[in-house]
């Protein structure tokens, strides 16, 4: 063997199913199947509104803002409400300003305007996941997983110091 070869790299077995019938039928189930799993991701989604609205908005919830954001427009990249793509674009620059703002102000303070867009954006996010099936909500996060690894499209948020994390 010559010594400018490349050594091997660690043998890695591909994930087997233990059950892909059930995942197939699994796939196919619509989320809003999924009733508890669905009702805490709205408890989530709507308390993180609710704490953004009342200007005592954490770190937290602003990550969850982002995350619905993220998959909203995801979902309206895949033909998911594509003709409500602009209420996925306003509900992300609203969030956006709000995080950029909360450099200098130490605390996410919404305007009126941008309240009522990030509103309408969970409002889109609720009505996607009630008619998504669980096939093609994995395949909007490992699409959105691919896009930030990738770095299309990325935005970085500045880091805030001062601004309270969930406690």
């Amino acid at each position: 063997m010559p010594t400018t070869s490349k050594p091997r790299k660690k043998y890695k077995p591909k994930p087997q199913l233990t059950n892909p019938l059930g995942y197939v039928l699994e796939g196919m189930e619509t989320v809003r199947s999924r009733a508890d799993h669905m009702l805490k991701f709205k408890i989530k989604n709507s308390a993180a509104l609710l704490a953004l609205m009342r200007g005592n908005a954490t770190k937290q919830d602003m990550n969850i803002l982002v995350a619905v954001s993220n998959m909203t427009e995801t979902l309206c990249s895949m033909g998911f409400g594509k003709e409500y793509s602009a209420v996925a674009v306003d509900g992300r620059e609203a969030i956006l300003k709000i995080i950029f703002r909360a450099v200098d102000k130490l605390k996410f303070v919404p305007t009126g305007p941008e309240i009522t867009a990030v509103r309408e954006l969970v409002e889109l996010h609720e009505q996607q996941m009630g008619v998504i099936t669980i096939a093609e909500m994995d395949k909007a996060i490992a699409l959105a997983d691919k896009q930030l690894r990738a770095k299309k499209n990325v935005i970085r948020l500045p880091e805030i110091n001062g601004v309270p994390d969930a406690g």
